[in-house]
């Protein structure tokens, strides 16, 4: 069993580390708090007392062999190279970076240090993914395919309201594309590649990010959109259109209940859904795995896979950021 520490106490948290326990695989050690009575408060769920209110310190300690981060967007670069520097495994929340640039020095230094440098993302870990590729080989060739993530932001009415919630804050480097589209070019990406163009509608608030948007791939024998929002919620949600059928995926973040609907009107269920907890849980079997069976040419060969996915999708946020002029204060352009 292996020893983890948290950084982030919100609900993706509490999944995670819910996840990690149900695994029977780590054990949850130390806590990151900004205030040692908050990370007290968060460990009593599991009887974790050792808070740190430091981030170096943490990094530093000999409590833990690897980290779970969930912090702000724009601390996420900062809080993985401390870890990291200080060889510690390292699962950080998407997206990894604003940068690719970024991306790929993190993962220098990892490989540096003989460190799993990993991004919390469940499509490249939840065995839905074949799942989804055997059912898209069903179909025919596939001209067109629809990757959705429209959901209302638990806080669009605070910022309504007049308040600036972190999620519609460029400072902290979120928005919709960032914290939803991300799910969509995942897919894209992984399951047809790096696309021959590509375009970006976006609908701008006045804090300065996107509120929602529509990414366009052309490929040279399909199209794929990605409509995602925080503004408002989708019921029509993802497709994927062949010569013989479509598969239908009510949720792509979760890969959950999938059919495929043939032409000929019969139904083939492929799977349903599970608990969040259960989803991440599977990010936290590959971590483990990729730490402790890395000397498996196969086990080596999907942790590549996932490491170069990362630089891929985070490269196309880049770029589609760029061509929308969705603009952190980080940015040079």
């Amino acid at each position: 069993m292996l020893r983890f520490g948290i950084i982030g106490t919100s609900w993706i948290t509490d999944s995670y580390i819910e996840g990690a326990l149900d695994s029977g695989l780590w054990q949850l050690t130390a806590i990151y708090s900004r205030t040692e009575e908050r990370g007290l408060d968060f460990g009593k769920k599991y009887g974790v007392t050792n808070i740190y209110t430091d981030i170096t310190a943490m990094a530093e300690c000999d409590d833990i062999d690897a980290v779970y981060i969930a912090s702000p967007n724009y601390l996420h670069v900062k809080h993985c190279e401390e870890f990291l520097k200080n060889k510690k495994h390292v699962i950080c929340e998407k997206p990894l970076a604003s940068h690719v640039s970024e991306v790929i020095e993190l993962q220098k230094i990892a490989a540096d240090n003989g460190v799993i440098f990993l991004e919390a993302i469940m499509f490249m870990h939840l065995p839905m993914k074949d799942q989804l590729a055997d059912a898209m080989s069903k179909i025919g060739n596939i001209s067109m395919a629809k990757f959705d993530f429209c959901q209302r932001s638990s806080k669009y009415d605070s910022y309504l309201a007049g308040n600036l919630p972190n999620i519609f804050n460029p400072a902290i480097e979120a928005g919709a594309l960032m914290d939803l589209g991300v799910y969509c070019v995942y897919p894209a990406l992984y399951f047809f590649g790096e696309p021959e163009s590509v375009s970006i509608d976006v609908r701008m608030l006045e804090s300065g990010v996107d509120g929602a948007g529509v990414v366009n791939f052309r490929y040279p024998d399909k199209l794929v959109s990605i409509p995602y929002s925080k503004l408002g919620q989708a019921a029509a949600n993802t497709d994927i259109q062949g010569d013989y059928g479509t598969v239908y995926v009510e949720s792509i973040s979760r890969l959950a209940n999938i059919d495929i609907l043939y032409s000929n009107g019969v139904k083939e269920p492929v799977c349903g859904d599970e608990e969040k907890y259960k989803l991440m849980g599977y990010e936290a079997i590959d971590f483990y795995k990729y730490i402790t069976q890395l000397d498996d040419p196969e086990v080596k060969k999907e942790y590549d896979v996932c490491s170069e996915m990362s630089v891929k999708v985070t490269a196309m946020l880049e770029k589609l950021r760029k061509l929308a002029n969705i603009k952190f204060p980080s940015d040079n352009w």
